[in-house]
């Protein structure tokens, strides 16, 4: 056994499993290019007032933060989320002064909570994340749910129910505040000591707790709904009659309040249905916020987005028995058989390569078999076969793993017969 392991709540990732990743990120950024959205990339530590904001009532900053004090004495955070570090960027760099009305950003970033691991929940996860910043409309709110959807449909996950939600706008959720603490007022000591925190910071943050959420008291709460100024309720009725119109079903869910404070109007999760899901069914989620890019110093933006963790989708994929992997491991395998051979095929293997086209030799000088079972296993759909007979007649021979077909072929013929031979499987 190693001397070193990996820290509680990390993985390595390697083999197979990588393979799905590298497919996942794949697919994430022909999505994002369809949808014509820009990367930002930041840095893994931010400033920690990027994250704390004055009495935020979050678990992720209360309790699951990675808080550090470097050599110069400022406190620093390593990210728990992706949002308000590229906010940070965008006010930094100014971002915003984009004459387009909407601006289309993404990330694909690791991110970093202390908390209890779980299967899709590690202390490391990686998050894939968009923001619509600039344009407030419920057009841009579906636009982001489509995105999702679409992006998640895309590897056969068709199970996914929309959980969609209001938070309304600052005199909506100010009313519902002040409701809340009067109906939860005589219940407070039967609340959990985090809820108890939440009734002074955000009482809405109860009707989502893991601890109280299933006591009768937390679900005859009064619903946000009641509470909505007329501004707030035509905005989500226009939201709900958007997805109506998209042909997007989806339940209309009080509970959904989201983990971060900073959230305004439509708030949303596509939940799968899977039972083998449990707890942890969530597969995105996010919605609008109104005032964050103001709070991190930058101008009156509204913006709209959601976060993805990568581990998350993994696990909904297994539930659902759909296995990713690629559709061919290796293009064309070249097999040689001693010292002049081996420099040729070398040389024949960069050629192949700079034509886009997978392709791999054997390096350790083993049998002709041994060469054959390392071809097997690349899967690979051509054979180059080279030795001393090829070599003095200048030729090489290729087969074809699939049709089982040969051919001895002139070496400046290569390129084009393997382009041809590619083509015929396609």
């Amino acid at each position: 056994m190693s001397k070193y392991q990996g820290p509680r709540g990390t993985s390595d990732l390697y083999g197979k499993e990588i393979q799905q990743w590298q497919l996942i990120e794949e697919r994430i950024r022909e999505f994002t290019r369809l949808y014509q959205i820009e990367e930002i990339r930041t840095p893994e530590f931010e400033h920690t007032e990027v994250f704390v904001r004055e009495n935020d009532s979050s678990d992720v900053v209360n309790k699951e933060m990675y808080t550090f004090e470097d050599n110069g004495g400022r406190s620093l955070t390593l990210k728990p989320e992706g949002t308000a570090g590229l906010i940070r960027a965008v006010i930094e760099h100014k971002l915003y002064t984009n004459p387009e009305p909407l601006h289309k950003y993404f990330y694909i970033t690791p991110a970093f909570r202390y908390e209890r691991p779980q299967k899709g929940r590690f202390r490391i996860h990686h998050q894939f994340g968009v923001e619509f910043m600039g344009e407030k409309s419920p057009l841009v709110d579906v636009e982001a749910i489509q995105l999702g959807l679409r992006l998640t449909q895309s590897f056969g996950l068709n199970n996914l129910k929309l959980h969609i939600n209001t938070l309304g706008d600052d005199e909506s959720r100010q009313n519902y505040r002040s409701i809340l603490q009067s109906y939860f007022k005589p219940h407070l000591d039967d609340l959990c000591g985090d809820c108890q925190r939440r009734y002074v910071q955000n009482p809405m943050r109860i009707i989502d707790c893991k601890v109280d959420g299933d006591k009768e008291v937390v679900k005859q709460a009064p619903s946000m709904r009641d509470s909505l100024n007329e501004e707030s309720s035509n905005y989500f009725n226009e939201v709900l009659e958007l997805l109506d119109y998209c042909d997007i079903d989806y339940i209309v869910d009080d509970n959904i309040v989201r983990g971060l404070d900073y959230y305004t109007h439509t708030v949303f999760e596509m939940i799968s249905e899977n039972e083998a899901m449990g707890s942890q069914s969530t597969v995105f989620g996010g919605g609008r916020y109104d005032h964050l890019v103001e709070n991190l110093g930058g101008p009156s933006i509204s913006s709209v987005g959601f976060g993805m963790g990568i581990e998350r989708l993994l696990v909904t994929l297994e539930a659902e028995g759909i296995e990713l992997s690629l559709d061919k491991l290796c293009d064309v395998y070249g097999i040689s058989l001693g010292h002049e051979a081996n420099k040729t095929m070398l040389k024949l293997i960069d050629q192949v390569r700079q034509e886009s086209i997978s392709a791999e030799m054997d390096v350790a000088n083993r049998s002709m078999k041994a060469q054959f079972k390392s071809a097997d296993r690349h899967q690979a759909q051509l054979i180059l076969i080279l030795g001393d007979e090829e070599l003095k007649q200048g030729t090489i021979r290729l087969k074809n793993t699939k049709t089982q077909q040969q051919f001895d072929i002139s070496q400046v013929e290569l390129i084009n017969k393997i382009k041809e031979q590619l083509e015929v499987e396609e």
